[in-house]
Formats: C-alpha cells, structure tokens, sequence
C-alpha cells in the first residue's frame, strides 16, 4: 500500500504550479463561463493567506489543497485538486484531513467552500466528509453555477453521519 505525504507546499514550485494549471484547465472543459469560475490565480494564491498543501505519492505531488483562514473563527477551502490519476486512492481525505486539523489548531469552528454544480465527484465527496448545502455566500451570491458547501468543526456528528433534520437550503 502506498502512503499519502501531506505537507506545506510552494505555490511557485512548478509541480504545484502544474496542478494548479491543471485544475484551471478541468474546470475550463466543464462549461462554466469566465465569469463563473473564482478559483485563485498562483499569482493570488502567494500574494493570500492561504495554507496551501501538497500531497504526495512515492514522491511525486499529486495534490493541492488550501484554506484561507479569517479572524470570526471561519476559514475557505481553496484550490483542492487530485490529479486524475490517483482520484479514490485516499489522496483527497488526506488532504482534507490535514486542513481540517490546521483549522481547528487555529481556533476555526467552520470551514466553507464554493463548488460548481457540474462537480459530482466534488459534491459527493464534501457530502461524505460532513458539509452540507448553504446559501450562496461572498463573491458566489450571484453565481447560478455555484453551490457552496459548509461543515461545522464544532459539530460532534462525525462526517458521513447524517444530522437530524433537513440540511439547509
């Protein structure tokens, strides 16, 4: 069994810079229009707050994953990408885990996300690790493409356990 490496990464390492082109170009061929894709530049992403991750196989990067954290204890997920190839090998919940653990270790009780609504694996995936549905947020409001996503930290029902009552809207 191989294992995921997960640590901080450069956004100007050019493997990093290859996986970032290469989720730009993904989400180019899904069919949302410039105006509907808000994912950050590498240009933006070493100029923010991100902490960006990488994750690795048998020493070769085969994702990327952020979290912008900010001061009311919420943090942004940003830039999360698996390379196809090694999609459903455990590389996404690595990662996901170590941004959920850098968040929580920094006083976050909430992390969110914006995903497009043609990204089923995406939606599936969040689902399973605990996010629900919310009202579009922030620069999303407007987006009829975005669907943005939310998971309490704070929250003792661990992911994949549906809560009682209906998720929100």
């Amino acid at each position: 069994m191989t294992t995921v490496d997960v640590a901080p990464v450069d956004v100007r390492d050019p493997a990093v810079l290859a996986l970032v082109d290469a989720l730009t170009a993904e989400l180019a061929t899904g069919g949302y229009t410039e105006d509907e894709t808000f994912g950050y530049t590498p240009e933006q992403l070493a100029a923010s707050a991100v902490h960006l991750l990488g994750a690795s196989m048998d020493g070769t990067l085969v994702g990327i994953a952020g979290v912008e954290l900010d001061d009311e204890g919420g943090g942004e997920l940003k830039r999360f990408y698996v390379a196809p190839a090694h999609r459903g090998s455990g590389v996404a919940d690595a990662l996901l885990e170590a941004l959920v653990a850098h968040a929580r270790e920094r006083g976050a009780t909430v992390l969110r996300l914006e995903t497009g609504d043609a990204q089923a694996a995406a939606l599936r995936f969040y689902a399973r690790h605990g996010f629900r549905r919310v009202p579009r947020f922030g620069p999303y409001v407007d987006s009829a493409t975005s669907v943005c996503l939310e998971r309490r930290l704070d929250d003792a029902t661990p992911p994949g356990v549906e809560r009682e009552g209906p998720a929100p809207a």
